[in-house]
């Protein structure tokens, strides 16, 4: 942790969010770079020379490594310069330098031409982000985010006949059981990862305002559309992320497949911040309990507190993924003719809301692992509130066909606080059939809660 640094992501949490390093640092796009790059140079030289020896893709594939020494040379290229580059003030140009030395400290100065050969900065980019977000993506977010949905059905079936009373404008509505609001969010999460799990992130490879204009000039009988379809087959394999070439762009590729991406995490992270404040609110009503740890402080000055802290991070950390992820999906695709370069730094803190998403979703296991229900608070609740069951006897009244049914039930019950005994008097007041009164009472009697608990069991999402 750096006590010292401006972002929590690396003071506060820098722990916890340090892997994020490997997937967007400067660090690690550089050296996404030095790999698309290599991989280019070798499908490049093959398909326009028709072989390339296979040691020498071999030196091809050692010098695509970049190690620190590298990242500290291409830095260097691009700010201050070296005794043989003048500073490029463009990182990808300065890739392609240290590229070539390596190449030639290889033996291999002939390929040097052929490096970057006819690529904007942008071919190189949109492929390296696509890797890095793919990767982390698979790799961070979502083993998380099925750790919660696999937690929501566990608490389903555990509390699947748990009572609870639900609320509908915040008032007291009718009973249902915690096991369904948990498969409620269960659904809903799974609803969105079938969602990411077909989506594919467009990339290209085109050149300067996607024509291809200078790979035809220089090379103009290989099919340069083709190449670009195989080249970004071979990327997704080589990566093992889901990629798909996009052959309609200008310079830059316009982003939509990435803005898909983060408005699905967005509803993801939403529907995670409606969990969150549907916890608080158990945890407030003391509907669920929170584990007491003695060692833990729940407040400087009142003893007696256990907070549900790890609810509330995760409610403020979803929060600030999502501003950030609203940002790229409204800005990324729109681009001011055929290429502006207000995306660059935007593209740069594509880690930030994935480190927000990531500390939440460990924050919601932690919390999760802490509760219970309280089982009597809950049926006490229910007990308190028998006006609940007006909807099951207007409902019958109906079915047989008593008129004003519904409104003589409102007229009984609304805007009144009644005990279970006033229920009672009630149905005996309407004079029913003994066996319709008895259908009533033995409805209420085992707690109203129609398929609530079948549908905290089922498996599958049917959606």
């Amino acid at each position: 942790m750096k006590p010292d640094a401006i972002s929590p992501l690396d003071g506060r949490y820098g722990d916890t969010c340090r892997i994020f390093s490997e997937d967007f640092s400067e660090t690690a796009l550089i050296k996404h770079r030095f790999l698309i790059e290599g991989q280019y140079l070798i499908k490049f030289l093959l398909r326009t020379k028709g072989r390339l020896p296979q040691k020498h893709v071999k030196i091809i594939n050692a010098v695509s490594k970049a190690d620190t020494a590298d990242i500290q040379k291409v830095k260097r290229i691009e700010t201050k310069g070296t005794k043989k580059f003048p500073a490029t003030r463009h990182d990808v140009k300065a890739v392609e330098y240290r590229f070539g030395e390596k190449l030639a400290s290889r033996g291999l100065s002939c390929y040097i031409p052929y490096i970057h050969f006819a690529l904007t900065s942008e071919d190189i980019n949109n492929l390296a982000y696509a890797v890095m977000l793919s990767s982390a993506l698979n790799k961070r977010l979502l083993p998380k985010i099925a750790e919660i949905r696999e937690c929501l059905n566990y608490s389903a079936k555990k509390y699947k006949n748990e009572i609870l009373l639900a609320r509908t404008h915040g008032q007291a509505a009718v009973p249902t059981t915690f096991g369904k609001e948990f498969r409620v969010f269960s659904a809903r999460i799974q609803e969105e990862l079938n969602y990411l799990s077909r989506l594919r992130l467009n990339a290209k490879l085109n050149g300067a305002a996607g024509n291809y204009n200078a790979l035809c000039a220089s090379f103009p009988r290989v099919n340069w559309l083709i190449f670009t379809k195989d080249f970004i087959a071979h990327i997704s394999k080589m990566f093992k992320v889901r990629l798909r070439a996009n052959l309609f762009t200008t310079q830059i590729e316009p982003h939509d497949s990435c803005a898909r991406l983060f408005d699905s995490l967005r509803r993801l992270n939403t529907i995670l911040i409606d969990l969150c404040q549907d916890m608080w609110r158990y945890i407030s009503d003391g509907l669920i309990l929170l584990e007491v740890k003695q060692t833990e402080v729940g407040s400087s000055t009142m003893p007696q507190k256990i907070n549900p802290i790890n609810f509330e991070n995760a409610e403020g950390n979803l929060g600030l993924a999502n501003a950030l992820f609203s940002h790229f999906s409204a800005k990324l695709p729109i681009s001011r003719l055929q290429r502006d370069l207000s995306d660059s730094t935007v593209e740069r803190n594509f880690g930030v809301p994935f480190a927000h998403s990531y500390i939440a979703y460990l924050q919601i296991l932690e919390g999760f692992s802490k509760i219970a229900v309280n089982s009597l608070e809950a049926k006490k609740m229910i007990d308190l509130s028998p006006e609940i069951y007006a909807e099951a006897i207007q409902i019958i009244l109906r079915r047989e066909g008593k008129k004003e049914g519904y409104e003589k039930v409102k007229k009984f019950c609304r805007g009144k606080k009644l005990t279970k005994a006033d229920i009672w008097a009630f149905i005996d007041s309407l004079k029913l059939n003994p066996e319709i009164n008895a259908e009533i009472k033995k409805i209420i009697e085992c707690g109203y809660t129609g398929l609530a608990s079948k549908i905290a069991s089922m498996e599958d999402y049917a959606g």
